[in-house]
C-alpha cells in the first residue's frame, strides 16, 4: 500500500516534505504521532492522528505513539492563545496508561504477530534526567533563535494574538525536535505525522536531525478537521466527545457520528474508517440517490463505534436508538444499562414519585395526572388512554392499568409516553 496515496484520497494530506513518498515506497520505517496526555482519555479530536498511525501500520511500517510526558509538562503553544497549567508526573503516568488501553483498539501492539507492531513511548523517559545545561549544549546550539522565531506558532503569539509567550513555551519546539532526534537514533524513526498546525514543530525536528547526524527525516501533516457548517469538529454542547465510556457513553458516541450532516459524513467516512475507496465511492453514490436512508451516517457510526468500543456496544446503541422510534419492547428497554437509559432520555421532562406508592400500585390515571404532572387533568389522561395514546415502558396501556413494581426499570425508573414523541422519565425514590 502506498501510504501517501492512501492518505491523499482519504483527504488526510495537507503537506509533506519532498522525498517522503519515495522513502515510504523503498523502505520500512517507523513513524510517530505525538499525543500530549492532558487527560486520561483520548477524544475524537485525537482520532485523525491515530488513524494516520493505523494506515501507517497497514502499509507495513511501524507506528510509534509518543506520549508527551515531558512536553505535557510544558504545553504546545500551537493554536493556543494562553499557556496551559503544568501537570505532575503521577497524573501524566496515569493518563499514559489509560490512553494506551484505548490505542489498543486501533493499533496492533503484539510483536508476536507482526514485525511492525505498534509501540508506545514517553518522552519523559529520555528527558527526565537531562540537565538544562546538557540540553542547551547538545540541542539548543544547533537551532538558531532566528529559525525558531520564524515559526507561525511563535509569530502569532509575539504579534499580540493571545497572551505573551513564556520561555517555557518558546522552548517547546526544541523539546519536540529532540523527541524526533531520539526516535531517529533509537527506533529508525524517519517520519513524524501530525495536524497542519504542527508543521513548524515537526520541521524543527527534521532540521535538528540533519544538523546533528547528517541524516534525512521527513514530515507529513493532515488538514485540521472542520465541519461543513464551520463549527468546531468533535465538540458538542456538553464538551468533548471522549473515547472513555465513562466520559462519553457508547450510545452518545454512536449518536455523534449518526447525526453528522451529509457533507460531513462523506468526508468523515474516508478519514475515520478503513473501508476501501471502491466501497466508499459506491456508498456515496447510493447515498446521493437515496439520502433519506442515511447509509453513510449509519455505516460511519457503525465502523467507528465498533473500532473505538466493541460490536456489543454498537449493537446496544442501535437497539437504544430504535426505542425512540417505537421499534422496541418493554423487555428490551429494561435490559439497557442504566447510563445508556439516562443518556437516551436526556433532556426529556423528569418527574419523581415515592417508591412506596409504586409498590402498593398506582392507578394509571392517578399516576399521570396527580403523582406526576404529565397530564393537567384526569379527564385528559383518561381520554388519551382510551385512544391508545399512552404507553408505559413502550407498552400501550388502558385507563384501568395499574402502575406497580413490575414496571420499574433497574428498580428506579419508569418511561411514560404520551403520543408518539412525548417521553417522560419518572424517577422512583
Amino acid at each position: 500500500m502506498n501510504l501517501v496515496e492512501e492518505l491523499r484520497w482519504r483527504g488526510m494530506v495537507h503537506d509533506f516534505m519532498p522525498g517522503t513518498e519515495d522513502l515510504l515506497k523503498k523502505e520500512k520505517v517507523a513513524g510517530y504521532v505525538g499525543i500530549d496526555p492532558t487527560a486520561d482519555s483520548l477524544h475524537i479530536g485525537h482520532l485523525v492522528g491515530v488513524m494516520m498511525l493505523k494506515h501507517l501500520q497497514r502499509a507495513g511500517h511501524k507506528p510509534l505513539a509518543l506520549i508527551g510526558g515531558a512536553t505535557g509538562m510544558i504545553g504546545d503553544p500551537s493554536g493556543k492563545s494562553e499557556e496551559r497549567n503544568l501537570m505532575d508526573e503521577a497524573t501524566l503516568r496515569h493518563n499514559e496508561s489509560k490512553i494506551k488501553e484505548q490505542l489498543k483498539n486501533f493499533l496492533d501492539f503484539d510483536d508476536t504477530r507482526t514485525d511492525n507492531a505498534a509501540e508506545m513511548v514517553n518522552n519523559y523517559d529520555w528527558m527526565k534526567n537531562a540537565s538544562f545545561l546538557e540540553f542547551i549544549r547538545d540541542i539548543g546550539k544547533h537551532i538558531t533563535v532566528n529559525y525558531m522565531m520564524s515559526k507561525d506558532s511563535v509569530q502569532k503569539r509575539l504579534s499580540g494574538e493571545g497572551a505573551g509567550m513564556s520561555f517555557t513555551e518558546f522552548s517547546y519546539q526544541l523539546v519536540q525536535g529532540n523527541d524526533f532526534l531520539h526516535l531517529y537514533k533509537t527506533k529508525n524513526c524517519k517520519l513524524q505525522m501530525g495536524g497542519s498546525d504542527q508543521w513548524g514543530n515537526i520541521t524543527t525536528g527534521t532540521e535538528l536531525i540533519r544538523r546533528k547526524t547528517g541524516g534525512e527525516a521527513y514530515a507529513l501533516t493532515c488538514p485540521l478537521i472542520t465541519k461543513a457548517d464551520g463549527g468546531k469538529f468533535g465538540k458538542t454542547e456538553t464538551g468533548n466527545v471522549w473515547l472513555d465510556p465513562k466520559k462519553t457513553s457508547p450510545y452518545k458516541f454512536y449518536q455523534f457520528w449518526l447525526n453528522t450532516s451529509d457533507a460531513d459524513a462523506e468526508k468523515y467516512i474516508r478519514i475515520f474508517t478503513v473501508l476501501s475507496k471502491e466501497e466508499i465511492d459506491e456508498m456515496i453514490s447510493r447515498h446521493r440517490e437515496e439520502p433519506h436512508k442515511r447509509e453513510l451516517q449509519k455505516t460511519l457510526a457503525r465502523e467507528i463505534t465498533i473500532m473505538a468500543h466493541s460490536k456489543e456496544d454498537y449493537e446496544t446503541a442501535v437497539e437504544a436508538s430504535q426505542i425512540l422510534f417505537g421499534k422496541s419492547t418493554a423487555d428490551k428497554l429494561k435490559q439497557l444499562p442504566e447510563q445508556m437509559l439516562l443518556d437516551l432520555f436526556e433532556g426529556v421532562p423528569q418527574h419523581e414519585i415515592v417508591a412506596g406508592k409504586v409498590r402498593k400500585g398506582i392507578p394509571l390515571i392517578e399516576f399521570l395526572a396527580e403523582e406526576t404532572s404529565i397530564f393537567p387533568s384526569k379527564g385528559e389522561a383518561r381520554r388519551m388512554a382510551k385512544d391508545n395514546g399512552i404507553s408505559i415502558n413502550k407498552e400501550k396501556v388502558k385507563p384501568d392499568y395499574v402502575v406497580n413494581e413490575k414496571d420499574l426499570i433497574g428498580g428506579k425508573y419508569i418511561i411514560a409516553q404520551k403520543g408518539k414523541k412525548n417521553y417522560f422519565l419518572v424517577m422512583v425514590k
